[in-house]
């Protein structure tokens, strides 16, 4: 948190804050500086007292818009600050509503596992009869099969629960005779 953002938080009211902090996002030069501000607003997310305020500020939004960014930090941030929005029905439906749902699939080739993270468990959060579909194709089906044998505990189990629990036996089988069919994980020839 900035010194800036720290003196007004003392000062000023809950939505005055959060008001602060996005002025200070927008205004701000400083990548360090942005990725201070979008972490704690990820982090106010995370307070069922505050999605209010950030839906009238339009942070959903912001993190929306931050999921195509170079800059891996913010997109983790608005990740993470998505993640925790969108348990709210009415923060959810914007989210769908607002085409997030390939934005957030895209986070899934980050290289960053916390961002991973942040998009299966959002993706999982999203799914709703209705948006089921958009969730589940057979790429993300695919891709989930693939974290569930990663090294990485946390990520496989997730995968796992994803696979079992928001997909169908059949999507699976699917995505698992594809993947057959196909040369993921086997490396380019070199020059």
């Amino acid at each position: 948190m900035t010194a800036f953002s720290l003196e007004l938080g003392m000062e000023l009211g809950r939505l005055e804050y959060l008001q602060a902090l996005v002025t200070e996002f927008q205004v701000t030069d400083s990548p360090e500086a942005k990725q201070q501000v979008l972490a704690n607003l990820a982090n106010f997310a995370y307070d069922p007292k505050n999605y209010e305020y950030l839906r009238q500020l339009q942070v959903l939004d912001l993190f929306l818009d931050m999921l195509t960014e170079d800059n891996e930090t913010l997109v983790e941030f608005a990740m993470g600050g998505l993640c925790n929005l969108c348990l709210d029905k009415t923060n959810k439906d914007y989210i769908l509503e607002a085409s997030g749902v390939e934005p957030i699939i895209n986070c899934l080739s980050s290289s960053n596992e916390e961002t991973v993270m942040s998009a299966v468990t959002t993706l999982m959060y999203l799914t709703t009869p209705q948006s089921c579909q958009q969730i589940t194709p057979l790429p993300v089906v695919e891709c989930m099969l693939r974290f569930s044998l990663s090294a990485s505990r946390r990520l496989s189990n997730l995968a796992t629960v994803f696979l079992e629990d928001y997909c169908t036996p059949l999507q699976v089988e699917e995505a698992k005779n594809l993947s057959k069919h196909t040369a993921v994980g086997i490396p380019l020839p070199k020059d």
